[in-house]
């Protein structure tokens, strides 16, 4: 195990900065993941840690020992990918040895580790057969043993359950956990879907465009974003969204209307320097609507679609054409298209955000 520490870390192709600046601290034994939409930099930034892209400028440092320009092969990292790239050829004994072999170490040696990975993996039943005759989940987790056998400071995951399918994806964020503990390892991890954040992570960084937007524990970062950006991107559903302006801001207090509703008002406990009519949004969580006359106010939407997932239902709703809302039901079985809709509102659940996005507290 190893830390790994990233100061001002910058990547640029030609004219286009990619990286921008990235401060960053893993602590040995973390799991750690980057996650955010396409095109963030997250898979740019793992290669860096790796050693397969260069680092325009800034310090990457594992274990304290200063890598920029070490080998890939020497910065005691190992890597899995989001292709297995398995040899057809080899048996999975083969496949996990390879790297071993080509480096030289003994026969002995070897086949102890293999072995080691193989029980760990529950691979042992598996060990003669060639990639072919493999379930896509069996294939990861021998491109998974293959990275174990190296005994490596450092894991590095990129999007490795993305070929998947949705059942075997689950089963695959169990075993990788439950790896993580067993080997009390290092581990970064590359995802664009944040419910493996939510469900791996000891720590979520989110990115966007190069920079790093918020750094934290899964659970702070759903109950406390620093902006609309991470309050959108962590949760599923996502955080609902609704324009509204400022009627008072005194005393330590926020009066705001919806916009689009003006005679929902909700009053915050938050001290910012606001006047009447800036405009400011509300954001608010599915699961966080309450039954019609609960709340500080209500809120009438008009329901497009229900969706019933047995235990709870989400509706699909909006207030206007355009602008939807997901409200999280238990009791909305016969909630149709075009009904009315009234639901309570909390202040205490409610988060307010500024007009360029950020959260006011």
């Amino acid at each position: 195990m190893a830390d790994v520490s990233l100061t001002q870390i910058r990547k640029i192709f030609g004219s286009l900065d990619v990286i921008k600046g990235v401060d960053l601290d893993i602590k040995s034994g973390e799991f750690v993941v980057f996650v955010g939409p396409s095109g963030c930099g997250k898979s740019t930034l793992l290669r860096m840690i790796a050693g397969l892209e260069d680092i325009t400028s800034g310090s990457l440092k594992i274990g304290g020992v200063e890598m920029n320009d070490v080998d890939p092969s020497k910065r005691g990292i190992a890597m899995v990918f989001q292709t297995y790239a398995l040899y057809p050829h080899m048996t999975v004994r083969e496949n996990m040895g390879f790297a071993l072999r080509f480096a030289g170490m003994a026969k002995d040696e070897i086949e102890k580790r293999v072995s080691a990975a193989a029980k760990i993996l529950e691979l042992d039943a598996l060990m003669d057969r060639k990639p072919k005759a493999l379930s896509g989940g069996q294939r990861q987790r021998v491109a998974i043993g293959r990275a174990i056998v190296r005994n490596p400071d450092v894991f590095l995951f990129d999007e490795p359950l993305s070929n998947l399918d949705a059942e075997l994806r689950v089963h695959m964020r169990v075993e990788i956990a439950r790896l993580h503990k067993e080997l009390n390892a290092t581990i970064i991890y590359v995802t664009h879907d944040q419910v493996e954040a939510m469900t791996l992570a000891d720590k979520i960084v989110v990115l966007r465009a190069g920079k790093v937007e918020q750094v934290g524990a899964p659970l702070k970062l759903y109950d406390d974003p620093d902006n609309v950006f991470v309050a959108g991107f962590i949760g599923s559903p996502k955080m609902n969204f609704l324009p509204a302006h400022v009627i008072s801001a005194e005393g330590g207090q926020i009066s705001v209307g919806l916009d689009d509703q003006p005679e929902t008002q909700v009053t915050l406990p938050i001290a910012a320097a606001l006047k009447q009519g800036d405009k400011v949004t509300i954001g608010l969580r599915p699961e966080h609507f309450l039954k019609a006359g609960q709340g500080d106010a209500q809120l009438t939407v008009t329901v497009d679609v229900t969706e019933h997932l047995g235990h709870t239902s989400y509706i699909y709703a909006h207030l206007k054409p355009g602008e939807q809302i997901i409200i999280e039901h238990e009791e909305s079985r016969d909630s149709r298209a075009a009904d009315k809709m009234t639901v309570g509102v909390s202040a205490a659940q409610a988060f307010l955000f500024d007009s360029a996005g950020q959260r006011l507290r």
